[in-house]
Protein backbone atom coordinates (compact mmCIF):
# COMPACT_ATOMS: atom_id res chain seq x y z
CA UNK A 1 0.00 0.00 0.00
CA UNK A 2 1.10 3.75 -0.61
CA UNK A 3 3.25 5.19 2.06
CA UNK A 4 1.39 7.31 4.68
CA UNK A 5 1.38 10.82 3.65
CA UNK A 6 2.22 13.04 6.74
CA UNK A 7 0.76 16.77 7.13
CA UNK A 8 1.28 19.02 10.27
CA UNK A 9 -1.42 21.37 11.01
CA UNK A 10 0.30 24.25 10.03
CA UNK A 11 1.79 22.89 6.44
CA UNK A 12 0.20 24.60 3.34
CA UNK A 13 -2.47 22.74 2.40
CA UNK A 14 -3.70 24.95 -0.75
CA UNK A 15 0.00 24.23 -1.98
CA UNK A 16 0.23 20.16 -1.71
CA UNK A 17 -3.23 20.31 -3.34
CA UNK A 18 -2.24 22.11 -6.54
CA UNK A 19 0.80 19.71 -6.25
CA UNK A 20 -1.84 16.60 -6.55
CA UNK A 21 -3.67 18.43 -9.45
CA UNK A 22 -0.44 18.81 -11.10
CA UNK A 23 0.91 15.16 -11.02
CA UNK A 24 -2.49 14.49 -11.38
CA UNK A 25 -3.24 16.25 -14.79
CA UNK A 26 0.01 15.36 -15.91
CA UNK A 27 -1.04 11.31 -15.80
CA UNK A 28 -2.93 10.31 -19.19
CA UNK A 29 -3.84 7.29 -17.89
CA UNK A 30 -5.78 8.53 -14.87
CA UNK A 31 -7.44 11.81 -17.03
CA UNK A 32 -8.41 8.48 -18.93
CA UNK A 33 -9.63 6.67 -16.20
CA UNK A 34 -11.16 10.02 -14.72
CA UNK A 35 -12.67 10.74 -18.40
CA UNK A 36 -14.59 7.29 -18.15
CA UNK A 37 -15.77 7.70 -14.55
CA UNK A 38 -16.90 11.29 -15.50
CA UNK A 39 -19.16 9.63 -18.74
CA UNK A 40 -20.56 7.12 -16.56
CA UNK A 41 -21.42 9.25 -13.81
CA UNK A 42 -22.74 11.39 -16.22
CA UNK A 43 -25.49 9.00 -18.30
CA UNK A 44 -26.58 7.83 -14.79
CA UNK A 45 -27.64 11.32 -13.69
CA UNK A 46 -29.06 12.05 -17.10
CA UNK A 47 -31.10 8.71 -17.27
CA UNK A 48 -34.34 10.16 -16.49
CA UNK A 49 -34.13 13.01 -19.05
CA UNK A 50 -32.54 11.31 -21.96
CA UNK A 51 -35.43 10.97 -24.57
CA UNK A 52 -35.09 7.41 -24.70
CA UNK A 53 -38.21 4.63 -23.59
CA UNK A 54 -38.39 3.26 -20.71
CA UNK A 55 -35.85 0.43 -19.81
CA UNK A 56 -38.67 -1.88 -18.85
CA UNK A 57 -40.96 -0.59 -22.31
CA UNK A 58 -41.48 -3.86 -24.63
CA UNK A 59 -42.09 -4.19 -27.85
CA UNK A 60 -43.03 -7.42 -29.38
CA UNK A 61 -43.18 -6.73 -32.71
CA UNK A 62 -39.15 -6.02 -32.09
CA UNK A 63 -37.88 -9.01 -30.05
CA UNK A 64 -33.76 -9.14 -30.26
CA UNK A 65 -33.47 -7.10 -32.93
CA UNK A 66 -29.98 -6.14 -34.16
CA UNK A 67 -28.74 -2.65 -33.27
CA UNK A 68 -30.68 -0.40 -36.05
CA UNK A 69 -31.44 3.18 -36.24
CA UNK A 70 -34.81 2.55 -34.08
CA UNK A 71 -32.70 0.87 -31.24
CA UNK A 72 -29.08 2.08 -31.66
CA UNK A 73 -27.87 -1.24 -29.16
CA UNK A 74 -30.52 -3.48 -30.12
CA UNK A 75 -33.19 -5.29 -28.18
CA UNK A 76 -33.54 -8.19 -25.32
CA UNK A 77 -35.66 -11.05 -25.42
CA UNK A 78 -38.64 -9.34 -24.30
CA UNK A 79 -38.12 -6.08 -27.26
CA UNK A 80 -36.67 -4.02 -24.33
CA UNK A 81 -34.39 -1.01 -25.63
CA UNK A 82 -30.91 -2.33 -24.84
CA UNK A 83 -29.48 1.12 -24.51
CA UNK A 84 -32.40 2.04 -22.00
CA UNK A 85 -31.47 -0.36 -20.02
CA UNK A 86 -27.71 0.14 -19.69
CA UNK A 87 -27.76 4.09 -19.45
CA UNK A 88 -30.72 2.85 -16.11
CA UNK A 89 -28.33 0.29 -15.38
CA UNK A 90 -25.52 2.65 -14.75
CA UNK A 91 -27.57 3.72 -11.90
CA UNK A 92 -27.70 1.00 -10.26
CA UNK A 93 -24.35 -0.11 -10.93
CA UNK A 94 -22.56 3.33 -10.23
CA UNK A 95 -24.75 3.13 -6.85
CA UNK A 96 -23.53 0.14 -5.57
CA UNK A 97 -20.43 0.52 -5.99
CA UNK A 98 -20.30 3.92 -4.14
CA UNK A 99 -22.84 2.81 -1.35
CA UNK A 100 -21.08 -0.07 -0.32
CA UNK A 101 -17.44 1.79 -0.18
CA UNK A 102 -19.32 4.64 1.90
CA UNK A 103 -20.73 1.38 4.31
CA UNK A 104 -17.33 -0.14 4.41
CA UNK A 105 -15.76 3.33 5.37
CA UNK A 106 -18.32 4.11 7.75
CA UNK A 107 -17.73 1.37 9.41
CA UNK A 108 -13.78 0.37 8.97
CA UNK A 109 -11.99 3.39 9.44
CA UNK A 110 -13.75 4.38 12.63
CA UNK A 111 -13.01 0.84 13.68
CA UNK A 112 -9.53 0.97 12.75
CA UNK A 113 -8.32 4.13 13.67
CA UNK A 114 -9.79 3.09 16.97
CA UNK A 115 -7.99 -0.08 17.36
CA UNK A 116 -4.50 1.77 16.61
CA UNK A 117 -5.00 4.48 18.86
CA UNK A 118 -6.06 3.07 21.48
CA UNK A 119 -4.18 -0.28 21.59
CA UNK A 120 -4.39 -2.57 24.29
CA UNK A 121 -7.48 -5.23 24.41
CA UNK A 122 -9.19 -2.82 21.45
CA UNK A 123 -6.96 -3.52 19.07
CA UNK A 124 -6.30 -7.09 20.40
CA UNK A 125 -10.60 -7.53 19.72
CA UNK A 126 -10.73 -5.24 16.48
CA UNK A 127 -7.66 -6.92 14.82
CA UNK A 128 -8.99 -10.59 15.51
CA UNK A 129 -12.38 -9.80 14.37
CA UNK A 130 -11.03 -8.33 11.23
CA UNK A 131 -8.89 -11.55 10.86
CA UNK A 132 -11.34 -13.89 10.83
CA UNK A 133 -13.17 -11.89 8.09
CA UNK A 134 -10.54 -11.76 6.02
CA UNK A 135 -9.64 -15.21 6.37
CA UNK A 136 -13.18 -15.78 4.27
CA UNK A 137 -12.89 -15.10 0.30
CA UNK A 138 -14.37 -11.28 -0.68
CA UNK A 139 -16.92 -12.71 -2.83
CA UNK A 140 -17.76 -15.84 -0.58
CA UNK A 141 -18.46 -13.63 1.95
CA UNK A 142 -20.28 -11.33 0.00
CA UNK A 143 -22.23 -13.81 -1.33
CA UNK A 144 -23.01 -15.27 1.84
CA UNK A 145 -24.08 -12.05 3.56
CA UNK A 146 -26.29 -11.84 0.30
CA UNK A 147 -28.28 -14.71 0.30
CA UNK A 148 -28.76 -14.32 4.10
CA UNK A 149 -29.98 -10.77 3.57
CA UNK A 150 -32.87 -11.53 0.64
CA UNK A 151 -32.20 -10.59 -2.87
CA UNK A 152 -32.03 -6.76 -3.43
CA UNK A 153 -30.08 -4.19 -4.43
CA UNK A 154 -29.94 -2.48 -0.98
CA UNK A 155 -29.37 -5.54 0.44
CA UNK A 156 -26.71 -6.21 -2.27
CA UNK A 157 -25.11 -3.34 -1.30
CA UNK A 158 -25.03 -3.77 2.81
CA UNK A 159 -23.87 -7.53 1.74
CA UNK A 160 -20.98 -5.78 -0.34
CA UNK A 161 -20.04 -3.14 2.04
CA UNK A 162 -19.61 -5.69 5.23
CA UNK A 163 -17.36 -7.58 3.16
CA UNK A 164 -15.36 -5.06 1.97
CA UNK A 165 -14.85 -3.56 5.77
CA UNK A 166 -12.21 -6.04 6.85
CA UNK A 167 -9.66 -3.94 4.58
CA UNK A 168 -10.56 -0.62 5.70
CA UNK A 169 -10.29 -1.64 9.03
CA UNK A 170 -6.80 -3.17 8.63
CA UNK A 171 -5.60 -0.07 6.33
CA UNK A 172 -6.37 2.52 8.78
CA UNK A 173 -5.52 1.27 11.71
CA UNK A 174 -2.20 0.36 9.64
CA UNK A 175 -2.03 3.95 8.78
CA UNK A 176 -3.08 5.12 12.42
CA UNK A 177 0.22 3.33 13.83
CA UNK A 178 2.71 4.72 11.42
CA UNK A 179 0.91 8.39 12.25
CA UNK A 180 1.33 7.65 16.16
CA UNK A 181 5.24 7.08 15.87
CA UNK A 182 5.71 10.63 14.41
CA UNK A 183 7.29 13.77 16.81
CA UNK A 184 4.56 16.13 16.28
CA UNK A 185 1.92 13.07 17.67
CA UNK A 186 4.10 12.90 20.66
CA UNK A 187 3.86 17.00 20.88
CA UNK A 188 0.20 16.56 20.78
CA UNK A 189 -0.07 14.49 23.41
CA UNK A 190 2.75 16.54 25.56
CA UNK A 191 0.37 19.82 25.40
CA UNK A 192 -2.60 18.10 26.51
CA UNK A 193 -4.52 18.30 23.58
CA UNK A 194 -7.77 15.95 23.69
CA UNK A 195 -8.60 12.65 22.09
CA UNK A 196 -11.19 13.86 19.58
CA UNK A 197 -8.41 16.81 18.95
CA UNK A 198 -5.94 14.53 17.90
CA UNK A 199 -7.90 12.01 16.08
CA UNK A 200 -9.41 14.49 13.70
CA UNK A 201 -6.77 17.52 13.41
CA UNK A 202 -3.66 14.63 13.57
CA UNK A 203 -4.59 11.30 12.53
CA UNK A 204 -7.34 11.72 10.14
CA UNK A 205 -5.71 14.30 7.58
CA UNK A 206 -2.71 11.81 7.40
CA UNK A 207 -4.42 8.85 6.70
CA UNK A 208 -6.87 9.95 4.27
CA UNK A 209 -4.88 9.63 1.22
CA UNK A 210 -4.02 6.21 1.47
CA UNK A 211 -7.85 5.60 2.47
CA UNK A 212 -9.12 7.45 -0.88
CA UNK A 213 -7.07 5.65 -3.20
CA UNK A 214 -8.21 2.51 -1.35
CA UNK A 215 -12.06 3.64 -2.05
CA UNK A 216 -11.24 4.28 -5.34
CA UNK A 217 -10.15 0.63 -6.05
CA UNK A 218 -12.72 -0.80 -3.83
CA UNK A 219 -15.36 0.52 -6.17
CA UNK A 220 -13.83 -1.19 -8.90
CA UNK A 221 -13.90 -4.03 -7.00
CA UNK A 222 -17.70 -3.49 -5.34
CA UNK A 223 -19.30 -2.67 -9.21
CA UNK A 224 -17.88 -5.93 -10.29
CA UNK A 225 -19.46 -8.00 -7.21
CA UNK A 226 -22.81 -6.34 -7.48
CA UNK A 227 -22.74 -7.76 -11.09
CA UNK A 228 -21.76 -10.70 -9.77
CA UNK A 229 -24.59 -11.17 -7.33
CA UNK A 230 -27.21 -9.65 -10.17
CA UNK A 231 -26.23 -12.77 -12.05
CA UNK A 232 -26.85 -14.67 -9.47
CA UNK A 233 -29.96 -13.67 -9.19
CA UNK A 234 -28.93 -12.22 -5.76
CA UNK A 235 -28.59 -8.03 -6.58
CA UNK A 236 -31.24 -5.63 -8.56
CA UNK A 237 -34.42 -7.84 -9.38
CA UNK A 238 -36.37 -8.07 -12.40
CA UNK A 239 -37.84 -5.83 -13.94
CA UNK A 240 -35.40 -3.16 -12.85
CA UNK A 241 -32.39 -3.19 -14.84
CA UNK A 242 -28.78 -4.08 -13.86
CA UNK A 243 -25.61 -5.10 -15.62
CA UNK A 244 -25.10 -7.96 -13.79
CA UNK A 245 -29.02 -9.28 -14.73
CA UNK A 246 -28.84 -8.42 -17.90
CA UNK A 247 -25.92 -10.54 -18.53
CA UNK A 248 -27.77 -13.51 -16.38
CA UNK A 249 -30.57 -12.60 -19.19
CA UNK A 250 -28.00 -12.64 -22.44
CA UNK A 251 -26.48 -16.01 -21.61
CA UNK A 252 -29.53 -18.36 -22.72
CA UNK A 253 -29.41 -16.43 -26.09
CA UNK A 254 -25.68 -15.81 -26.85
CA UNK A 255 -26.14 -17.26 -30.37
CA UNK A 256 -28.88 -15.34 -31.35
CA UNK A 257 -28.52 -12.18 -29.73
CA UNK A 258 -24.93 -11.61 -29.18
CA UNK A 259 -25.25 -8.14 -28.23
CA UNK A 260 -27.58 -8.66 -25.68
CA UNK A 261 -24.38 -9.74 -23.64
CA UNK A 262 -21.90 -7.56 -25.21
CA UNK A 263 -22.79 -3.99 -24.37
CA UNK A 264 -23.18 -5.13 -20.18
CA UNK A 265 -20.19 -6.36 -20.62
CA UNK A 266 -18.06 -3.55 -22.19
CA UNK A 267 -20.05 -1.53 -19.61
CA UNK A 268 -18.80 -3.19 -17.11
CA UNK A 269 -15.35 -3.45 -17.88
CA UNK A 270 -15.03 -0.05 -19.01
CA UNK A 271 -16.00 1.40 -15.80
CA UNK A 272 -13.88 -1.03 -13.71
CA UNK A 273 -11.33 0.31 -16.22
CA UNK A 274 -11.50 3.82 -15.61
CA UNK A 275 -11.73 3.40 -11.45
CA UNK A 276 -8.97 1.43 -11.39
CA UNK A 277 -7.09 4.07 -13.89
CA UNK A 278 -8.23 7.04 -11.59
CA UNK A 279 -7.28 4.93 -8.45
CA UNK A 280 -3.98 4.20 -9.58
CA UNK A 281 -3.56 7.79 -10.59
CA UNK A 282 -4.41 9.19 -7.33
CA UNK A 283 -1.81 6.61 -5.51
CA UNK A 284 1.13 8.26 -7.46
CA UNK A 285 -0.56 11.76 -7.17
CA UNK A 286 -0.45 11.61 -3.01
CA UNK A 287 2.63 9.70 -2.95
CA UNK A 288 4.85 12.22 -0.83
CA UNK A 289 7.89 10.55 -2.29
CA UNK A 290 6.99 11.40 -5.72
CA UNK A 291 8.96 14.46 -7.94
Amino acid sequence: MTAVTNIPADAPLPRRRSRVWQRLRGNPSALFGGALVGFFLLIAILAPILPLPGPAATDWNAIRKAPSVAHWLGTDELGRDVLSRMVWGAQASLLAGVVSVAIAMGIGIPLGVMAGYARGWTDAVISRVTEALLAAPFLILAIALAAFLGPSLTNAMIAIGLSAMPIFIRLARGQTLQVMTEDYMESARAVGLGHGVIIWRYIMPNIFPPLLVQATLAIATAIITEASLSFLGLGQQPPAPSWGSMLNTAKGFLEQAPWMALWPGVAIFLVVLGFNLLGDGLRDALDPKGS
